[in-house]
């Protein structure tokens, strides 16, 4: 009998199946999970948006799941597919691509690999997007539609998401219905906005930009507005080195109107995107022209030059240039064909660069890059943004903490406290040699990591970023020659030993002199400190570790030349010794120690100018 319960109680388990990690291929048909409930009778709380009403083969179309009731609620997992409109009972059509792999997960629903998105993990969420390519046979209509699952005994199935049409295709009406309580016509559900731009739209003006008569302000930045700046907090108005774009939605909440304002030579740009890399981004460009100034939007694809879009998705288009700077205003649409729709969020970033003849050439700088994403037609926020992407950053502060700090400090006990403590041990060794091969060690597991970072931000080697990688590698195999070279070094009574001095002082001499070098990293559009201050900085370091130097090898050798004139008259005693040995250890100690200071001085500068990038 108990034998039998068992059995029955785990048949009952594996026929109610739950995918709390989204490999939910077996609901792909029908997108019904296998919980063992009905779905809910109840209107769904959630809706599927797209940024596109249209679409050619290969087109991209951003697809948007989030919670639109006024209720706090969330949901933990979703399916998310593509079919036909007229045959929704036919298999996924497309394939997907991820934007946030940490929340979603891609599926193979029938033979179409990629054809579905899904939960990856069970954590609450609110908002969730994807991006759809068409076929290069699509059908003429395509419709979204996508089961949510808010508890595991609640859910709803098939939701009838947007359609999109083919470009060309003429319009017809549905024939088969997601479900049965789901709507089967073109439009969203009655809970989902409209895709195509709304009635009250601006009209579209193809007329020249206008002249503007004043500069661009900042006030109203974060109360009536969204405003991205560079530097924080500068005003466009009086600041002619202020990177400026705000943006605010008109009263009726159809469209969005943009001020770009920069100092730059050829064009200010800005772009939308979906994550933190250039590439498949909607642009937006205001380039000089000689005496007026071109507004347009563009799109890019990949690290492409950008594809300039249909005039008319630009309308109020007005500019200024003056002293240097260029500024531009201009409306759009928040819903535009072809183009990212303003109800979903992106990162921004902010670009400007050289033109020639009215075609622009690759930014000379870093975009700057909002630090998160923000919904275009939200409400108005103050945003901050950086020029430095974090692994970049991280790679400048370990490798300045290795060969600023811990390598000179490592080196100065060598040269100076060797003679100082030469009967003071540590764990059996001689405690300014623990010292000298801690703080090296430590050196060189800071470079080692701070040496892979750019890669794994670059994903493979720059070729732009000129002769900084290079000496990058001969710093790191040097960093590796030298302990391997101390680890082999002969015994003090040895004659090569001299040779192993003379190797051991030039590799790490040519070290530090490449790692300055390195230093010049801070010139790199990915890590750009303040001009002058970075050079003068970094002069104001070396002069004071030479200074140290000399101040210890100067009083050295008085106190060995006042010694070896006594011990010529034969007046020189061992106390006298002891006396000199002692007041040169403590104006040793003083020296180490304000040595120390400076140094963390001069890297805690560095290293918040890094920070603050």
């Amino acid at each position: 009998m108990l034998c039998s319960s068992f059995l029955l109680a785990l048949l009952t388990v594996n026929s109610v199946t739950g995918y709390s990690n989204g490999k939910v291929g077996a609901a792909c048909g029908d997108m019904v999970p296998q919980h063992g409930y009905e779905p809910s009778p109840d209107p769904s709380p959630y809706n599927v948006t797209v940024d596109k009403s249209t679409f050619s083969p290969g087109d991209r179309i951003t697809v948007s799941l989030q919670v639109v009731s006024s209720d706090p609620t969330f949901f933990k997992g979703f399916l998310i597919e593509a079919r036909d409109a007229g045959k929704l009972n036919s298999p996924a059509v497309g394939s997907f691509t991820l934007t946030d792999p940490h929340e979603s997960r891609l599926l193979q629903c029938g033979h179409t690999q990629r054809s579905a998105v899904s939960h990856r993990r069970s954590s609450t969420k609110t908002h969730v997007q994807a991006v759809w390519e068409s076929p290069e046979d699509p059908p003429q209509r395509v419709q979204f539609l996508v089961t949510v699952v808010q508890h595991y005994e609640v859910y709803w199935v098939r939701t009838a998401g947007p359609v999109v049409r083919l470009r060309g295709a003429t319009a017809a009406p549905s024939t088969a219905a997601p479900s049965s309580d789901a709507p089967s016509s073109d439009a969203p559900s009655s809970d989902a906005p409209s895709t195509a731009p709304p009635s009250s739209a601006a009209p579209v003006q193809t007329t020249s930009p206008t002249a503007l008569s004043a500069p661009f302000t900042s006030v109203g930045c974060g109360h009536s507005k969204s405003c991205l700046r560079d530097p924080v907090g500068c005003r466009p108005e009086s600041d002619p080195d202020c990177f400026f774009l705000s943006f605010i939605t008109d009263a009726s909440g159809s469209s969005v109107m943009f001020e770009l304002s920069g100092p730059a030579d050829g064009y200010v740009s800005f772009a939308l995107s979906l994550d933190r890399w250039m590439g498949n981004d909607d642009v937006y460009l205001c380039v000089n022209d000689g005496d007026r100034v071109s507004i347009s939007a563009a799109y890019v694809s990949g690290r492409t030059h950008p594809e300039s879009a249909a005039e008319e998705t630009l309308w109020g288009r007005a500019w200024r240039l003056a002293d240097g700077v260029i500024q531009c205003r201009f409306h759009r649409n928040i819903i535009q064909p072809d183009r990212f729709s303003f109800n979903q969020s992106y990162f921004l970033f902010l670009a400007h660069g050289s033109s020639h003849q009215g075609v622009i050439h690759r930014h000379a700088r870093q975009p700057l890059t909002s630090t998160g994403q923000k919904v275009i037609a939200g409400h108005p926020e103050d945003l901050r943004g950086s020029r430095s992407p974090l692994l970049i950053k991280l790679h400048g502060v370990l490798m300045l903490t290795a060969w600023m700090w811990t390598t000179s400090t490592a080196v100065f006990i060598a040269r100076h406290r060797k003679h100082l403590w030469p009967d003071t041990t540590l764990l059996g060794q001689k405690l300014w040699f623990q010292l000298h091969r801690t703080l090296m060690l430590l050196a060189a597991a800071l470079t080692v990591v701070a040496f892979t970072l750019p890669f794994i931000y670059r994903r493979g080697w720059s070729n732009r970023a000129g002769s900084h990688p290079y000496v990058g590698c001969a710093v790191m195999a040097l960093t590796v020659i030298q302990p391997v070279m101390a680890t082999l070094r002969p015994a003090p009574e040895s004659p090569s030993r001299i040779i192993f001095r003379w190797m051991h002082f030039g590799g790490g001499t040519i070290g530090q002199i490449l790692a300055v070098c390195v230093f010049q990293g801070p010139t790199q559009q990915a890590l750009l400190l303040p001009s002058p201050w970075s050079p003068a900085a970094l002069a104001g370091w070396l002069l004071w570790i030479l200074l140290a130097d000399l101040l210890l090898l100067i009083h050295s050798c008085r106190f060995r030349s006042r010694g070896t004139s006594e011990d010529k008259e034969g007046l020189l005693c061992a106390q006298l010794e002891k006396q000199q040995h002692g007041e040169i250890s403590k104006v040793k100690k003083i020296v180490l120690l304000v040595f120390l200071a400076g140094n963390t001085g001069f890297l805690a500068a560095f290293i918040n100018a890094v920070v603050s990038s």
